[in-house]
């Protein structure tokens, strides 16, 4: 083993979204632009050899290797060694890096450095297009965000360019088990599909202009698994109107009541908007701030300093919330059901709902 440590902070889609609904909404310009072999100028703090390459083998000396003294594309402390030349860089330069999230650094003066073309070998991609496989389409409204290539590329991989497509993408009776259907041939060819289709997820909405307001949406499809009996929990956080951060995620344990798992629902909605509101700040974007859920004991559960046997079970998840509460950063407030866009992230949905809340969502027709 030569390397210790591979860790880099990924980049999360909600930033970059969060980031693009603020410089749409103050009007900013979105420039862009590229290092070239950046994995290149990373130093190496561990001895590291190779081969001689293919081509440049010493005649004389055919058994010696090299040491490498920057990463080399391959190497599994190649990332970490770029992050760490590259954001040391930074901070020379009088960038300061997010509490919220390292993997963004904010520049607050008037103009920013140069210095960045003067280190690396830059390529000036001009006004944002394109970026990590989304297309970025100006629209008078604002900003249309879509994979279009991407998602053909999976429909042909999976075979699918002649399928049909369907109304909604889960039937409102489906409840998958374990114990359903016959097992796919090849379980690594639909664990690669299932990850592409969760990169997919990533231009969900188009994002508009809009005030700046932060709104969470937060609903449980209690014990919806028939195999475990576990709710599966849901939330939208829209900025403004820009849906920028959504999750459908299986709860870890089971919940004895719908309360319960509306709770945990909640409280993971209320953490996600706690860490965007770090993020806004240091972006210097003031916003009201409201949790909005549908069901009326978790909405009395956060205010009020209620306590019996049945709330033990999320007792964490009641203190984080009623902190939150208290410290005025968020409000608990009643949504109706048929008002709550999270719907949509924890079950099926009969197709006329499904049509309405993806409009809600800011999710155009392709």
């Amino acid at each position: 083993m030569d390397y210790d440590e591979t860790f880099i902070p990924v980049v999360k889609p909600a930033i970059m979204r969060t980031v693009l609904s603020l410089a749409l909404s103050c009007s900013r310009p979105m420039h862009q632009l590229d290092v070239k072999n950046a994995f290149l100028h990373g130093t190496l703090t561990e001895t590291v050899y190779c081969s001689q390459p293919t081509g440049f083998v010493d005649p004389a000396r055919p058994e010696m290797v090299c040491r490498l003294n920057k990463s080399l594309y391959g190497l599994k402390q190649a990332p970490r060694a770029w992050y760490s030349w590259f954001a040391t860089f930074l901070v020379t330069l009088g960038f300061t890096e997010a509490k919220s999230d390292m993997s963004l650094t904010c520049f607050s003066r008037s103009s920013p450095p140069c210095s960045l073309q003067q280190e690396f070998a830059m390529k000036d991609l001009g006004v944002l297009h394109h970026f990590l496989g989304v297309t970025v389409e100006p629209r008078p409204s604002g900003l249309l965000l879509h994979q279009r290539q991407y998602t053909l590329d999976i429909l042909e991989r999976a075979g699918m360019t002649d399928s049909n497509p369907c109304s909604t993408p889960v039937d409102t009776q489906a409840k998958l088990s374990e114990d359903v259907g016959t097992p796919v041939a090849d379980p690594t060819a639909y664990r690669r599909l299932a990850g592409a289709l969760q990169y997919l997820t990533f231009t969900r909405p188009d994002i508009t202009y809009a005030v700046q307001q932060l709104v969470v949406y937060t609903d449980a499809d209690w014990a919806g698994c028939p195999d475990t009996r576990r709710s599966t929990s849901g939330y939208a956080v829209f900025l403004g109107g820009n849906l920028v951060s959504w999750s459908s995620k299986r709860q870890p344990v089971v919940s004895r009541s719908s309360a319960e798992a509306e709770y945990r629902a909640v409280a993971n909605g209320v953490a996600e908007a706690s860490w965007l509101r770090q993020l806004l700040a240091k972006l210097h974007s003031l916003l009201a701030k409201s949790t909005l859920v549908d069901n009326v004991s978790v909405m009395y559960l956060s205010t009020n300093p209620v306590q019996h046997q049945r709330t033990k079970h999320v007792e964490i998840d009641l203190h984080f919330v009623r902190d939150r509460v208290a410290i005025g950063d968020v409000r608990v407030l009643h949504v109706p059901t048929t008002s709550q866009f999270a719907d949509i992230f924890t079950k099926g949905l009969p197709s006329a709902t499904f049509s309405e809340f993806r409009s809600s969502l800011n999710i155009t027709g392709g």
